[in-house]
């Protein structure tokens, strides 16, 4: 099996019409030999900033010295990213191998097992080949019915900022989205949550109460920023000073707090993590798509944000760079989304919407999308395909004087960067650190 039959196999199965559960996840990691049984694991659920707090925590185990898997989605240019020991993808050959192991057990299944829940198995067992000392783990959707809660009480499980996202599986109200993600702690663990919302906070407290939980509120009193550039963001989070995270947008040092919090927890139960592994590991950390500078003659961002939660937290971001040159967006969205809410959140920094077509079938079609964003008064304009959309964004950019930000969703990240790269005459990406 070639890596475009294995990847072919993978993404030929799909969710729709699965019911909800963790039956399938369980009966094909217990043909397997029950691989998530012989590792250990930090769980990380919540509405945004998962990916980066994932990021943080990951790049502070390596940089102590442990072992460590990191298991993400959805990817932004090659699938390999979603698994990685040590800052290092899987290897098609590996990826092969474990897809051909597992694929005659999920075959047999009368309850044919999800994508997700394939890909679940495949990193699991991916993370006992590299005989992993803790993985950091990412939840797909929710906490509590999602393909990786099978695994049991983890070291910490964190939970990141919540928002109003996925409602029609998750649940209307912040505090249903809560009940979802907290499905992740379990009895007798620790928890560290983002924290600062009454009516999630509650939630929470409720669930550590019920199942004898430890819960640890991020102490955000002990975050002092102290200076922002296109490179890095300068913070002391108390008693550790002076750590240059090179993640920029402006909610990153919350979410650097939360993963510190989360640290601290694995050294409450004996990891050997000091506050100079942290400084440091911090300011090695990578996690792209995520307030991306791609370009900086035009100033380029590529973000990730892709509900109203997120949107105002880019919207924060941009407003502190932008002065009054404002941005040409590189808008394109996933038609379930709330896009009037993302919208209203940017639309005040707008000179021009391009609306584009993510390549997933979720996406929305962006006659739609610019028939929406025509209300905001700036001009907009249709491009099919994101290189064609990028194209266009230099040249109007070039012309005005302005920057560009593409945004609206992380599937067509890679597409952007490759595009954005093509312009620029960097090689591969261009990326800028």
């Amino acid at each position: 099996m070639g890596i475009d039959e294995t990847l072919a196999y993978i993404h030929s199965v799909k969710w729709q019409g699965s019911k909800p559960g963790l039956g399938r996840t369980r009966e094909l990691l217990a043909a397997l030999g029950n691989p998530e049984k012989k590792l250990k694991f930090v769980h990380v659920a919540g509405t945004n900033g998962k990916g980066s707090v994932c990021a943080c925590v990951a790049s502070v185990l390596t940089g102590a010295g442990y072992v460590t898997g990191l298991y993400t989605s959805p990817h932004l240019a090659s699938f390999n990213e979603r698994m990685q020991t040590d800052g290092e993808m899987i290897t098609d050959a590996e990826l092969e191998l474990l897809t051909e192991k597992i694929r005659p057990f999920a075959d047999a299944m009368a309850d044919s097992p999800t994508e997700f829940e394939i890909i679940t198995a495949i990193a699991m067992s991916f993370f006992v080949m590299k005989m992993c000392d803790i993985v950091v783990l990412e939840t797909g959707l929710g906490g509590e019915l999602d393909s990786t809660n099978v695994v049991g009480t983890p070291e910490v499980a964190v939970i990141t900022a919540i928002g109003l996202d996925h409602t029609a599986e998750l649940g209307a109200t912040l505090a249903d989205i809560a009940a979802a993600k907290a499905g992740i702690i379990k009895p007798g663990g620790i928890v560290a949550v983002y924290g600062g919302q009454r009516e999630t906070d509650a939630v929470f407290e409720t669930r550590c109460r019920d199942v004898g939980a430890s819960l640890r509120m991020t102490d955000f009193s002990r975050l002092t920023v102290r200076g922002v550039s296109l490179d890095a963001i300068r913070f002391d989070f108390e008693p550790i000073k002076d750590i240059k995270l090179p993640l920029i947008g402006s909610y990153q040092p919350k979410n650097a707090a939360l993963a510190i919090t989360a640290l601290e927890c694995l050294r409450e139960r004996g990891y050997n993590i000091s506050d100079g592994d942290i400084a440091r590991s911090l300011g090695a950390v990578r996690w792209p798509g995520r307030f991306e500078v791609l370009c900086r003659e035009p100033l380029f961002i590529l973000d990730g944000a892709h509900n109203a939660h997120g949107m105002e937290a880019t919207a924060e971001s941009l407003s502190g760079i932008s002065g009054e040159r404002g941005f040409v967006f590189i808008v394109g969205v996933m038609a379930d989304k709330d896009v009037v809410g993302m919208m209203d959140c940017i639309a005040p920094l707008a000179r021009e919407f391009i609306a584009t077509r993510p390549p997933v079938p979720r996406a929305m079609d962006p006659r739609a999308l610019a028939e929406l964003l025509g209300r905001y008064g700036a001009p907009v304009t249709v491009r099919e395909r994101v290189g064609d959309a990028v194209s266009l964004a230099f040249e109007r950019a070039r012309a005005g004087g302005c920057g560009i930000c593409a945004l609206g969703s992380l599937y067509f990240s890679g597409d952007v960067k490759k595009a954005a790269a093509r312009q620029t005459g960097a090689p591969g990406t261009a990326v800028l650190k």
